[in-house]
C-alpha cells in the first residue's frame, strides 16, 4: 500500500493537530484528508504555511484549555445520581460503565463528556459514593463524584396495631368519676375538722378519771353474802 506525507491543518483525532507532517495511506489522503480539507500536500509552497498553522494551534489549544479549566470546576462541584437494580444484600446487578456516567452528565446536566475521557480502573459494582477521574485535556482533570443508589425497593417495616378511639360513653362517664369525687372532698373535709374537736373531749374525759395529788381513791364496799352463805 502506497504512502504519502501531507501536512494537517485540522486536528485529526488518531492522527495529529495542525502543522504536524504526517505520513498516511494515498487513498486515505485521497479520498477523506484532502478533499474534507483537513490536510494539504506537503510540497515546498505548503511548508510556508506551517508557521501560520502553528499559531492557529496554539490558539486553538489556549481555547480548549481555558473551556475544561471553567468546565473541570464545575464538574467538581457536581453529584451524578445513578440508580441500579440490587438483590439480597444490597448486591447490584451488572455495573456502572464510563458509557452510563456519560449519558447520565447529558440527561441530567446537559453537559457532553466524550466516554473514552471518563476514567475507571474497573467498572463501579457496589452501592454507595464514588470518585471519578475525568481527564478532559492533557493538562486538565477534574474529579466527579458519582452516587449509586438502590432501584429496587426496600421491605416497608410492620405497622403497630392502631389503638381504638374512646367511645363517647367513655367521656360522661368519667365526668361522673370527676363529680363524685367532689363531692367526697367536703365530708372529708368535715372529718378532718371533726377530729380535734373529739380529741380534746377524750383528754379532758381521761383527766377527770385520774385522781389529783392528795386523794385517795374511795375504799371498795365489800362485797354482799350470796345467797349460799346465808343459809349455812
Amino acid at each position: 500500500m502506497s504512502k504519502t506525507e501531507v501536512i494537517l491543518t485540522h486536528n485529526v483525532i488518531g492522527l495529529g493537530a495542525e502543522s504536524d507532517q504526517v505520513k498516511v495511506a494515498a487513498g486515505y489522503a485521497r479520498n477523506y484528508l484532502l478533499p474534507q480539507g483537513l490536510a494539504i500536500p506537503l510540497t515546498a509552497a505548503n511548508q510556508r504555511r506551517l508557521e501560520a498553522l502553528r499559531q492557529r494551534r496554539a490558539e486553538r489549544e489556549a481555547h480548549e484549555f481555558n473551556i475544561m479549566s471553567e468546565l473541570a470546576k464545575g464538574l467538581s462541584q457536581m453529584v451524578l445520581l445513578l440508580t441500579a437494580k440490587t438483590g439480597e444484600g444490597g448486591k447490584m446487578f451488572g455495573a456502572i460503565t464510563p458509557g452510563s456516567i456519560a449519558d447520565e452528565l447529558k440527561h441530567q446536566f446537559d453537559v457532553a463528556v466524550d466516554k473514552k475521557k471518563i476514567h475507571l480502573e474497573h467498572p463501579l459494582r457496589t452501592l454507595g459514593e464514588h470518585e471519578v477521574e475525568l481527564r478532559l485535556h492533557p493538562e486538565v482533570t477534574a474529579t466527579l463524584k458519582v452516587r449509586i443508589n438502590t432501584a429496587t425497593p426496600l421491605p416497608q417495616p410492620l405497622e403497630a396495631p392502631a389503638t381504638e378511639p374512646r367511645t363517647k360513653e367513655s367521656a360522661p362517664r368519667k365526668a361522673k368519676e370527676i363529680a363524685s369525687t367532689k363531692d367526697r372532698e367536703p365530708a372529708s373535709a368535715k372529718a378532718r375538722e371533726a377530729a380535734p374537736a373529739r380529741t380534746k373531749e377524750a383528754v379532758a374525759k381521761s383527766k377527770e378519771a385520774v385522781p389529783a395529788k392528795g386523794e385517795t381513791r374511795k375504799e371498795r364496799a365489800p362485797r354482799k353474802p350470796t345467797a349460799e352463805k346465808k343459809a349455812e
